[in-house]
C-alpha cells in the first residue's frame, strides 16, 4: 500500500528553504517554493540555484523537469493547495540585542493567515527561540479564529556544503507536535526517511525549538574547545591533531568539530549562541558556558592577525599577504560570519595589501571585502606575496604545487590557519611553515 502524496508549500527559497524543499521534491512530493525575490524566483524557475551546495543544482533540474516542484511569488494559491506550510525564513540576530530577528516570520504568518482552507499543518523550518511555534499560533488565532490548524516545529540540522546528504540520510528527524492530526501528517511526511530507519522523534514544541539552539551551541563549545587547546598545545609541545585524534575516539566525545582554526562562522553557530545566551537571560537562567563560548570565538579571530604579523617579524605594514579562502568553510559560498571579514580589514588597516582566491566567495566577497585584489588561482593569489595564508581549507589548497607557489612568491612564509597542509613537505620546499596548534 502506497503513501498518500503531500502537497507542500515552502515559504523562504533561501538556504534552508530551498534544500528542504528539492530533497522533498525528490522524495516524490509536490511542493511549491514562495519567496518574494523575483530575480530569485526567475533564477530558479530556470534550473540555476541562487547559492552554492554541492548537489542542489542537479536535484532542481530533476525535480522541476519533474514538475514536483514550483517557484512562486503568489503565497495565496501555494498555502490554499498545500497540506503541510513550512515557514523557512531568515531568522538573522537582531541589531542592538542579540535576540533573533522574528520580524520576517510573524510576517509571513500574517501573510498566510487569509489563506488558511481545510485543516493545515504550519511548522517552522526556520531555527526560532523556545516559544515562538506557540506565539504564531496565538497570532493566527487571533487573526483567523475560524481556522483549523496545528503549529509544529521542525528544525533542520543541515551543514552547509553537506545539507543534502544531511536531509536524505539523517542522524534524526526532530517534530515539535501537540496535535496528533498534525502527527500523522509529518509521519506520512517523513516516511520515506523513516523506511530508511532514519530516526523520526515526536517531542513538544518547546523541546523541539530549544534543542536545536542546544546542538548548535554544543558544537560551537567544541570548536572553541580544541581552538584553546591548541594554543596550549604550541605553548608545551604538544601536537593538538594527535592530542584531537585520541579524544575523538572516545565515543562520548566523537571526533567532529575538533578542527582547530580561526574561529567558527556561518548562517547559523553565531547568531544561534547569541539567541541562545539571550534567552537564558531573560530567563534567568544564566548560561555561562556559552557566553564564554561566544568570547572565545570573537577573540579567536582579532588574533589570527596577530599570527599573520608575527609569522612576519612582527609587522604586515608594506607587505603584500595572499588569502587562499574567503567563505567560512568549504564547499559553500557562505560568508556570512565568515572569519575572513574580520582578519582581511584588520590587515588591510595595519598596512597589507590583501590579494585573495575562494572557489566560491568572489561574488558575495567582493562587496564584504573591498579593497582587495581578487585572483583566478591559488598561484595567481601567490604572485609577489611576503606570505600565504589558508583561511578556509578548500580540498584544492590540500594539494597545492609549493614550488610553483614558492616561486610565485616574494616571501616563503606559509600560515595554515585550517592546518591544512603537512608541514613537512612545505618545509622541505623552503617555506617558513606556521601551522595551529602543532610545530
Amino acid at each position: 500500500m502506497g503513501i498518500t502524496a503531500v502537497k507542500i508549500c515552502m515559504i523562504g527559497a533561501g538556504y534552508v528553504g530551498l534544500v528542504s524543499a528539492a530533497c522533498f521534491s525528490e522524495f516524490g512530493w509536490t511542493v511549491t517554493c514562495v519567496d518574494n525575490d523575483p530575480a530569485r524566483l526567475n533564477d530558479l524557475a530556470a534550473g540555476k540555484s541562487p547559492i552554492y551546495e554541492p548537489g542542489l543544482d542537479d536535484l532542481l533540474e530533476r525535480n522541476i523537469k519533474a514538475k514536483r516542484i514550483s517557484f512562486t511569488g503568489d503565497l495565496g494559491p501555494a498555502v490554499r493547495d498545500a497540506e503541510v506550510v513550512f515557514l523557512a525564513v531568515g531568522t538573522p540576530m537582531r541589531r542592538g540585542d542579540g535576540h533573533a530577528d522574528l520580524s520576517y516570520v510573524y510576517a509571513a504568518t500574517e501573510d498566510l493567515a487569509p489563506h488558511l482552507n481545510g485543516f493545515k499543518v504550519i511548522t517552522t523550518k526556520s531555527t526560532v527561540p523556545v516559544g515562538t511555534s506557540r506565539e504564531i499560533e496565538r497570532r493566527l488565532r487571533a487573526l483567523r479564529p475560524d481556522a483549523d490548524f496545528a503549529v509544529c516545529s521542525n528544525p533542520e540540522f543541515l551543514r552547509e556544503g553537506s545539507a543534502i546528504a544531511d536531509f536524505t540520510h539523517p542522524d534524526r528527524i526532530l517534530v515539535g507536535c501537540d496535535d496528533p492530526r498534525a502527527r500523522a501528517v509529518m509521519e506520512r511526511l517523513y516516511k520515506p526517511l523513516a523506511l530508511r530507519q532514519a530516526p523520526l522523534l515526536f517531542v513538544d514544541r518547546e523541546s523541539a525549538e530549544l534543542a536545536k539552539y542546544a546542538a548548535n551551541a554544543f558544537l560551537a563549545m567544541k570548536i572553541s574547545f580544541i581552538n584553546e587547546i591548541a594554543d596550549l598545545c604550541e605553548i608545551v609541545g604538544a601536537d593538538v591533531q594527535e592530542v584531537a585524534t585520541a579524544i575523538g575516539k572516545d565515543r562520548r566525545i566523537g571526533d567532529k568539530f575538533l578542527h582547530p582554526g580561526p574561529g567558527y562562522g556561518g548562517s547559523c553557530f553565531p547568531k544561534d549562541v547569541s539567541a541562545l545566551i539571550r534567552t537564558g537571560r531573560d530567563n534567568k537562567a544564566p548560561l555561562s558556558l556559552i557566553e564564554q563560548v561566544e568570547r572565545v570565538n570573537s577573540e579567536r579571530k582579532l588574533a589570527m592577525t596577530g599570527r599573520i604579523e608575527q609569522a612576519l617579524g612582527g609587522s604586515v605594514r608594506g607587505k603584500t599577504v595572499a588569502i587562499l579562502g574567503v567563505t567560512f568553510k568549504p564547499n559553500t559560498d557562505d560568508m556570512r560570519d565568515a572569519p575572513s571579514l574580520v582578519i582581511v580589514p584588520m590587515l588591510q588597516e595595519k598596512g597589507a595589501t590583501v590579494r585573495a582566491y575562494d572557489p566560491q566567495g568572489e561574488k558575495h566577497g567582493k562587496p564584504m571585502l573591498p579593497g582587495i585584489v581578487w585572483c583566478q588561482d591559488a598561484a595567481d593569489a601567490a604572485a609577489g606575496a611576503d606570505v600565504l595564508v589558508i583561511l578556509t581549507e578548500w580540498n584544492e589548497f590540500r594539494a597545492l604545487d609549493l614550488t610553483r607557489m614558492k616561486s610565485a612568491m616574494r616571501g616563503a612564509v606559509i600560515v595554515d590557519l585550517r592546518n591544512a597542509l603537512d608541514p613537512a613537505p612545505a618545509r622541505a620546499s623552503g617555506f617558513a611553515y606556521h601551522g595551529i596548534g602543532r610545530d
